[in-house]
């Protein structure tokens, strides 16, 4: 899949040289396999730039503006601040809602390695980390403990 998009991207990037189209920017956003977004001075501009390409099925019907989508450039990795052992939920993917312990963290592939609470059988599983947040952290209680001694 994602030599697919990336040949995409390539096309649409020559198409809009070679045509001198009012297309600024090309990228694939992060967390969001096969789509493209194209950065243009208007949807025309991004039509032409992507109609009728291989592995391209087409257009969303909404322009975003960049306020809408400005977390998919953001480094997510360095700005959570998960740590080994902490609890947290799961927001995104199939096992929304889930609760799971921490028990290692991929920063290279924005991964982390948890364990459902809520399982027969623990097994490990694999999330991305914008696909969870933490709702409890083993060393908060050992801090508020020592503070009140």
């Amino acid at each position: 899949m994602t030599n697919k998009e990336e040949r995409a991207l390539d096309m649409i990037a020559d198409r809009a040289r070679k045509k001198n189209l009012n297309v600024f920017s090309v990228t694939r956003p992060h967390g969001m396999r096969g789509y493209i977004l194209i950065e243009a001075e208007d949807r025309d501009s991004a039509e032409e730039a992507s109609f009728n390409l291989p592995y391209v099925k087409g257009i969303i019907g909404k322009t975003t503006t960049l306020d809408e989508i400005k977390n998919m450039f953001e480094s997510s990795a360095s700005t959570v601040s998960i740590k080994e052992g902490d609890i947290i939920e799961i927001i995104g993917s199939t096992l929304k809602g889930e609760k799971a312990k921490v028990l290692r963290i991929d920063k290279q592939k924005e991964e982390i390695v948890v364990s459902l609470l809520g399982a027969v059988v623990p097994l490990p599983v694999s999330i991305k980390m914008d696909n969870v947040k933490v709702i409890r952290r083993e060393d908060m209680d050992d801090e508020n403990s020592s503070e009140e001694n």
